[in-house]
């Protein structure tokens, strides 16, 4: 059966007052409608924002059911979420190539008429890359291992999820927000102000833990203080990630240039070296700036209190 044409149920919804499993669902609900709307473009290629789209619905799967870990059957949830990270991995690969080859161009566009040639050397070894990425993209969708991880959702969405015995200690939602939320406190503690650029792309990984444990959490508190505690925590988070997240786009694509030169061979033509050195240089500079604005941007998450 193709994808497309899967059929889910009417769409899930969680009130306040349903168990916490009940919101893991309507999550994974929510986020499955989604990633099935965007399969279509995502396999034209005709809007890139299909595959952006396509992608974060995986990633919030994922994030769901690791945050929901302690509610679940642990072999169950992982086991699922490590299937969902098969699909963000074929996926990432050419979001990745999409990104960079936006900024690329648009760095090229802005260089005197003379360079610009110089620097389409790049973007075109950069295109390349993405067609042989599409292709491996193109294959795992139309692998039988992606339908059976679709019917898979599905089937957690229309059944009761696997929990853990009765005897076992069941953490409130609220706890899944407050515990990521240390979690990430923590980290920055041990990073200091000035750590180095893995240690604030790791940040930004724990502010996605935080964002989407707290996109899980928030429904059922509509209305409270509680919520609305939630709602300017994820405001906060999501400003601090636009910050690291500007600061890790630019340490890749420094990276990816000098990967696209290393790639011309020994000797690649003097003037394309020039033009891959002065684009470094920007993006160097550009990563060094959004290293000065995340030290206040974190603290206003750190005012926060659930």
């Amino acid at each position: 059966m193709p994808v497309e044409a899967f059929d889910l149920p009417a769409p899930l919804t969680a009130e306040p007052s349903d168990a916490p499993p009940q919101h893991v669902r309507a999550a994974l609900d929510l986020r499955l409608r989604a990633l099935l709307q965007h399969d279509p473009g995502t396999r034209t290629g005709e809007d890139i924002e299909d595959l952006h789209q396509m992608r974060v619905s995986v990633r919030r799967m994922r994030a769901a059911l690791k945050a929901a870990r302690p509610l679940l059957d642990v072999a169950w949830g992982d086991g699922l979420r490590a299937e969902l990270g098969w699909l963000g991995g074929a996926l990432g690969p050419v979001r990745d190539l999409d990104v960079m080859l936006l900024r690329l161009r648009a760095e090229v566009a802005t260089l005197p008429p003379a360079e610009q040639e110089a620097g389409q050397v790049l973007v075109d070894a950069l295109a390349a890359e993405r067609v042989e990425a599409r292709a491996v993209m193109l294959a795992a969708l139309d692998a039988p291992r992606y339908l059976a991880l679709v019917e898979r959702v599905a089937d957690a969405i229309r059944l009761p999820l696997p929990t853990p015995s009765a005897t076992d200690a069941q953490p409130e939602l609220i706890d899944l927000i407050r515990t990521e939320a240390a979690k990430m406190a923590k980290a920055v503690r041990r990073a200091g102000e000035d750590p180095p650029d893995e240690v604030l792309h790791a940040l930004r990984i724990h502010g996605k833990r935080v964002r989407y444990t707290g996109e899980l959490v928030q429904p059922a508190f509509r209305g409270t203080d509680t919520g609305r505690a939630i709602k300017e925590l994820l405001g906060a988070t999501e400003a601090l990630q636009e910050v690291l997240g500007d600061h890790q786009d630019a340490c890749v694509a420094e990276t990816r240039i000098r990967e696209l030169l290393d790639g011309l061979g020994e000797l690649p033509d003097a003037y394309v070296v020039f033009v891959a050195g002065r684009l470094v240089e920007r993006e160097r500079t550009r990563a060094e700036a959004k290293r000065a604005e995340w030290w206040p941007a974190w603290q206003r998450v750190a005012a926060i209190t659930i």
